[in-house]
């Protein structure tokens, strides 16, 4: 009676302890479960179709290598992408730079924010007709982007090259309507960014956001007459979110997947050195 008290009492001492065993793993493994649920759950970033989507497909493998999914979501032209992401369509989006996105806000009464720079894509003033910027004539017709914020910025590059002046109470958005000084007599033709790509031929000149140059064939360095430069620039672009999303555990992955040296050549050699990677 003894020794079968003795081995009861051992079998339940082990069943004991494989049920304490057994509900330690059951309470890890929702966490487990957890993780990979969040990890599989893909970041939506909205970008411009074109050579961004090269760009981004290395980034996804960078991502993909940190235990992040990134769905790429591109667009054709840059003004619904905001609203998709103010909307929660997106995740993030990384295609603007601040003075345009701090317009955007104004305008959708959004909270986009950025949280980590990609690259500098510095406008160019082109033309086909004059090889050198002394040789512009008076009276000579020049395009600008039709858009307030890269017209502004257009207008400025034209001053600092001396062709005009615009007031100083313009700010970062100035018009055709602040040039204050127009020395040379030129005609300032206001265009959206894809014609005034196309359209540089029948110009003088024209002020050139990068990526509409090159995709409508200007060469970026043999017709470019000047260019803008990257110092105390505030048009840095830059990977942008909704503000509650700021400090989400995916953004510094995310930002981690572009501040990459694969990405970083991929850049110079897409754009052909045109832009300039904007991290250290």
């Amino acid at each position: 009676m003894r020794k079968r008290f003795t081995n009861t009492l051992a079998q339940g001492r082990n069943t004991l302890l494989v049920r304490r065993n057994l509900l330690m793993i059951l309470a890890a493994t929702p966490i487990i479960v957890s993780s990979a649920r969040a990890q599989s759950k893909p970041v939506r970033i909205g970008i411009l179709s074109g050579e961004d989507e090269d760009i981004w497909h290395i980034v996804q493998g960078n991502a993909r290598a940190d235990g992040l999914t990134i769905e790429i979501v591109t667009f054709s032209e840059g003004n619904p992408i905001n609203a998709a992401l103010a909307a929660g369509d997106l995740d993030a989006n990384a295609f603007q730079h601040g003075p345009y996105l701090e317009a955007q806000n104004a305008a959708l009464g959004s909270h986009i924010v950025p949280v980590g720079n990609t690259y500098f894509a510095p406008i160019g003033f082109y033309s086909k007709r004059w090889k050198m910027l002394s040789a512009l004539p008076d009276g000579a017709t020049i395009g600008v982007p039709a858009d307030p914020t890269n017209e502004g910025r257009a207008l400025k590059l034209l001053q600092s090259l001396g062709l005009l002046k615009v007031s100083s109470d313009a700010g970062n958005m100035p018009t055709v309507l602040d040039v204050s000084e127009n020395p040379k007599n030129l005609t300032i033709k206001e265009l959206d960014d894809p014609v005034l790509a196309r359209s540089l031929a029948d110009l003088d000149a024209g002020v050139v956001i990068t990526e509409w140059a090159y995709k409508a064939g200007i060469n970026l360095t043999s017709e470019r007459l000047a260019r803008e430069s990257m110092e105390n620039n505030p048009y840095i672009n830059f990977i942008a979110v909704n503000q509650p999303d700021a400090h989400a555990t995916w953004v510094l992955p995310l930002v981690r997947a572009f501040q990459k040296p694969n990405v970083r050549a991929k850049l110079l050699e897409a754009y052909h050195g045109a832009i300039i990677p904007s991290w250290t």
